[in-house]
This record gives structure tokens, sequence and C-alpha cells, in this order.
């Protein structure tokens, strides 16, 4: 059963970076898509950005250019690489996992079976 960890949440002024790392278990196969989303109090869950098994990604518009999903299987590690931050990053982020067929690639929500508990990233102006 996958079971997903997500870290590297925390504080950073407007303009700064952080790094997110969910770490992955069971085969990679099991798991043929992930995905980062987040989610702010009283707002929906929303997609930030995915990632498949053949390297391909797919972005929110409101993220492309600033944020970047990466993976390192050696690691079972996906991470998400956040720059240029701005108060509207605030949120939860979630790291979910899909499973089943390889042609995954989506940002929507109900397509990802596996989900971690989330990591907090707060933006100050």
């Amino acid at each position: 059963q996958v079971q997903l960890v997500e870290s590297g949440g925390g504080s950073v002024q407007d303009g700064g970076s952080l790094r997110l790392s969910c770490s992955a278990s069971g085969n990679p196969t099991s798991r043929p898509c992930m995905a980062w989303f987040r989610q702010s109090p009283g707002k929906e869950r929303e997609a930030v950005a995915a990632l498949d098994s053949y390297g391909n990604t797919m972005y929110a518009d409101s993220v492309k250019g600033r944020l970047t999903i990466s993976q390192d299987n050696a690691k079972n590690t996906l991470y998400l690489q956040m720059n240029s931050l701005a108060p509207e990053d605030t949120a939860m982020y979630y790291c979910a996992a899909t499973s089943g067929s390889p042609y995954c690639l989506t940002l929507r929500p109900s397509s990802y079976k596996t989900w971690g508990r989330g990591t907090q990233v707060t933006v100050s102006s």
C-alpha cells in the first residue's frame, strides 16, 4: 500500500523560496502519476502540478514559471521547488498519487487515490 509523507513546509517572506518533499513508499509502478495540491482555509483544494512516470509534467496556470515538480526515483521522493513565492501561495500543500494506468497525467483531484497529510506553507508580505 502506498504511503506519502510531505515535508519542507515553513514560513518565508514574499519573494522567497521553499522546496517541498514527498517521501513515497511502495513500488513506483503502483503510483504512476503523482501531484501536488494545495488548500487554503475556506477554499477548495486546487491542483498545483502533476508528473507521470514518463517525466511529463502539467501545471496550474497560476504557478507556471514559479513552481517546478520533479522526482528522484532512486530516493522514492517527489519534489516541489517553489520560487518567487507570494502571500496567495499560503496554503496546506498535499502530495497525491494515482494507481493503475500509466496514462494518468491530470490535475483532477478525483483521479488521485492516495494522499499525504500535508505540509503548511506560509508566505508573509
